[in-house]
Formats: C-alpha cells, sequence, structure tokens
C-alpha cells in the first residue's frame, strides 16, 4: 500500500468541518450572558447522562485535549522528565508542547526531538483506558466522533475509523513545504528507525523503552532526516497550525461523513457529547454543539470537563454539565 493519502477534490463533497464553525458563530452572536452549570447534584447528572447514552438515536461525540489528559497523556510532569530528560536539561524545555517550538540548533536535533515526540504521543496506547471505556459505553450506539487530538488514540482504542474525524491533523503524517505537493506521508516507519538510531530499546511487549544505562544520543543521523518521496522537499508535520495544513484525502472524507452523519439526524434524540474541549478551540466543537442542540428540542448536550463544564441559559433544562475528570466519570456509568 502506497504512504501517500492523495487529496480529495474538496468540492465535490460536503465539509462538515466548516458548516459547523459557521453555524456555532452565527449562534453565539446571539445567545444570551446567561451561563449554567447544569441542574442537579453531580450524581444526578451522571444518572442523566447514564440513560442518555442508553436511549440517545444517536450521540456525537467531541473531543478535546482534556480527554487525552484524563487518559494519562500528560505534555509534563514526570512523563516528559521520563522520556525528555535530556532535551530539558540541556535545553531547558519544561513540557512537550513548548518543545515543539524550540528553535534547536540543527535538524539532527530537532527531528531527534520530533521523533520521540510523535512516538510517545501516537505509537503507544494512552497509560489509562478512557477512551476504552468510552467505547464500550457507545459500541452499540449510531455513533461519530469529531476530535481537536491527534493522537490517533480512538482508533488505537477500537472505535471504528470509518466513523472517526481528526480535522486537526495526525502526528502519524508528515507534509512536504511544497504546497503544490498535495499527499501526506506516513512516518511510521521513519519515526521507528529514529528512534532505536537515539538509542531506545523495545521492551518484551515491543514499547521502546530507555537503555539501562539510561544513555541516549540527542540527534538523529543527517541521512535520516525525513524528506518528502516525491521531490526530495524538507517535511512538517501534518499539524493545524495556519493557512499551510494540508486538508489530504481523508480528512476531506472524514469531514463528509460528519456532515452526512449530522444531516441525518439532525431532527432525532441527539446526545452531543463533549469531553475535555478547552478554551483554545471552542468554534470546532462546543459552539456548533450549543447551536445543534439548540436548533434540535430532541436533543440534548453533555459536557464534561474538569473546571470549566457549562452551557448556555437558553439550553440549560436540555444540559448535563459534570465537573470532574472524564476518566472517573466514565467509570462510574455502570
Amino acid at each position: 500500500m502506497s504512504v501517500f493519502k492523495k487529496i480529495y477534490a474538496a468540492d465535490k463533497q460536503p465539509d462538515g468541518y466548516r458548516e459547523t464553525i459557521d453555524k456555532g458563530m452565527n449562534a453565539v452572536r446571539h445567545i444570551s450572558r446567561q451561563v449554567s452549570y447544569g441542574v442537579g447534584s453531580k450524581e444526578e447528572q451522571i444518572e442523566r447522562l447514564k440513560k442518555e447514552l442508553e436511549t440517545a438515536d444517536a450521540v456525537v461525540i467531541g473531543a478535546g485535549a482534556g480527554m487525552s489528559t484524563s487518559a494519562g497523556f500528560t505534555y509534563s510532569g514526570e512523563r516528559f522528565q521520563k522520556y525528555f530528560y535530556d532535551f530539558a536539561e540541556r535545553f531547558h524545555i519544561r513540557d512537550m508542547y513548548s518543545g515543539g517550538f524550540y528553535p534547536f540548533p540543527d535538524e539532527e536535533t530537532r527531528w531527534a526531538w520530533w521523533a520521540r515526540h510523535i512516538y510517545y504521543n501516537r505509537y503507544i496506547n494512552a497509560p489509562k483506558p478512557v477512551y476504552q471505556k468510552l467505547l464500550t459505553l457507545v459500541k452499540d450506539k449510531d455513533y461519530f466522533v469529531i476530535t481537536t487530538n491527534v493522537d490517533h488514540q480512538f482508533q488505537r482504542a477500537g472505535f471504528d475509523k470509518k466513523r472517526l474525524f481528526y480535522t486537526q491533523g495526525d502526528y502519524g503524517l508528515f507534509q512536504s513545504v511544497n504546497p503544490d505537493i498535495r499527499e501526506t506521508i506516513d512516518n511510521e516507519e521513519w519515526v521507528m528507525k529514529a528512534m532505536e538510531a537515539q538509542g531506545f530499546v523495545r521492551d518484551e511487549t515491543g514499547i521502546f523503552q530507555i537503555p539501562k544505562e539510561g544513555k541516549l544520543s540527542m540527534s538523529i543521523p543527517t541521512e535520516l532526516i525525513p524528506k518528502c518521496p516525491v521531490d526530495g522537499s524538507e517535511v512538517v508535520m501534518n499539524l493545524r497550525a495556519d493557512d499551510s495544513f494540508l486538508e489530504d484525502d481523508g480528512w476531506h472524507k472524514a469531514s463528509a461523513a460528519y456532515s452526512d452523519f449530522l444531516r441525518r439526524h439532525e431532527n432525532l434524540h441527539v446526545l452531543y457529547l463533549e469531553l475535555g474541549v478547552g478554551a483554545n478551540t471552542p468554534v470546532i466543537v462546543k459552539y456548533p454543539f450549543w447551536q445543534m442542540t439548540m436548533g434540535n428540542d430532541k436533543a440534548v448536550y453533555a459536557c464534561l470537563n474538569y473546571g470549566e463544564a457549562f452551557c448556555p441559559g437558553e439550553i440549560k433544562e436540555r444540559a448535563i454539565c459534570i465537573d470532574g475528570d472524564i476518566g472517573e466519570v466514565l467509570n462510574s456509568i455502570q
């Protein structure tokens, strides 16, 4: 199979990504400033969520960074110190997120960093089975997932890939800096070679670990610096950072599938389940979910978020807002 995913002619398919953002933004302009934090106690709202998961005709899951954080994919602290201790010591980098923007002295060092970053946030399972627990709750439902996460954990947990839309890219893909090349490049083989080149060794389960002597290289050989196979140009991560982000064939198909799913269920009993969406990307999930709930009297909006569970007053009677760790809340639903 080719490592390339060819770009699709976007004008031939609906674009659920931009359609819902436009609707959400229009709705937000007209909602009141009334804010609700849910009706009833936390326990009562968890019971309501359980009932909605059982009775809804469809579940639309919108997941943000808080979902992966709950699953143990933290970018700082013990996990960062374990796998990036040498980068932290030499460059005084404090977490994985800021390290992605660090001006490393050369490409060999920069790509050594990115190999680790990609591997430990894309090619292994999250430390806690939060995604797997969610799957047990929705696997028998008609569901669809839209997420701003780029760590591929929904698919790794067993979610149907035809029901997933990764809006902001994928750690598992590169794209060329040449805008004329409208293809993304699978990076798994490169990542594995780059990890080995730094001295990581596989354990009995096949996961790369730090060697017993603790010695790692902070650079990769020059010949391992990734290049575009089409023209030899430089590559970058396929992550939405600016207008250069490449929306490839798979991205457009997923966006169209999202649009189609919403259209087919727009007048049914739909549970819009928002998980860990913060203030950085409300236009992609939060605002559209509010708008779709307001536009359908049968719909219910549920927000699980640590410290940020709220909704507009207009939908408070059809909203569930649970402040707490997502994994703990899901585990409390039997």
